[in-house]
């Protein structure tokens, strides 16, 4: 693993900013990123985290190299196209996902805040669509998550104004989970990962595709699909030893987190 994909017990931690580039996105770490989640297996790992080794949790792509590309054009369209297979497969996968979010969290950057499950940011945290300001629309599904979280006008304020969401707003809107001292961000998010990963891991990606797949059902048919997983936990071994825990009054020994 590179220094940008890592272990910590059963946490994946995901570094896609380069802190020598000012935290800008690094496509080659979107890669590798990508590539880890393709070969995640649950009973390994359970839990995804997605980090930042500098001050800020990504400054979005790198404008810089948008304006030296000799077709603007083809570049941004492979950026956001490499971006996008990212995004695609961080969804889909099976655990649940912590953002811990250290200063700026912008363009990009906020995009891939809004992906994950859990979000933890600091005092100082700041997020900011940026897109408006280069003349650029958006990307990483920032027009789909953003409107599913605020509600589709004040989404559509929030881009339009190019706002700067300071922490106590982004907690209050449901775009930060919780804000925590500074200083305490890094420690937080991995505390908050590790608590997930020792959970009932298959569990949690029953329930995170109850919500991905929901985004296109009707009420009448998300019932029957939660009809469906619930009978399908019961006799899961997750299912199985958290009700035999339950009835016997003792914490449950999820399988996944002590196999």
């Amino acid at each position: 693993m590179s220094s940008s994909v890592t272990r910590h017990g059963r946490v994946l931690r995901l570094v896609l900013s380069d802190p020598a580039a000012g935290n800008a996105l690094d496509f080659a770490r979107v890669e590798e990123a990508k590539a880890a989640l393709e070969q995640l297996d649950p009973a390994e790992t359970g839990a995804v985290l997605l980090a930042a080794d500098g001050p800020h949790f990504s400054t979005g792509g790198n404008v810089h190299a948008f304006a030296a590309a000799a077709d603007r054009h083809a570049h941004v369209h492979d950026a956001a196209d490499g971006l996008h297979d990212f995004v695609r497969v961080l969804d889909g996968v099976g655990v649940p996902v912590v953002a811990g979010v250290p200063g700026w969290a912008a363009g990009a950057g906020m995009s891939l805040v809004l992906l994950a499950d859990v979000r933890i940011g600091g005092t100082r945290t700041r997020l900011k669509p940026a897109y408006p300001g280069i003349g650029y629309t958006p990307d990483g599904g920032m027009t789909h998550t953003l409107a599913r979280q605020v509600g589709e006008a004040k989404a559509r304020e929030l881009v339009l104004t190019n706002a700067t969401i300071d922490a106590e707003t982004a907690e209050r809107l449901g775009i930060l989970s919780r804000v925590v001292p500074d200083d305490d961000v890094v420690d937080e998010a991995l505390a908050a990962a590790t608590t997930l990963a020792e959970g009932p891991t298959e569990a949690y990606g029953r329930i995170r595709a109850l919500f991905r797949e929901g985004r296109e059902r009707t009420l009448s048919d998300q019932l029957d699909a939660e009809s469906d997983s619930i009978a399908d936990s019961s006799t899961s071994p997750a299912g199985i030893e958290g009700v035999d825990a339950f009835v016997a009054g003792r914490p449950a020994q999820w399988p996944s987190a002590t196999s």
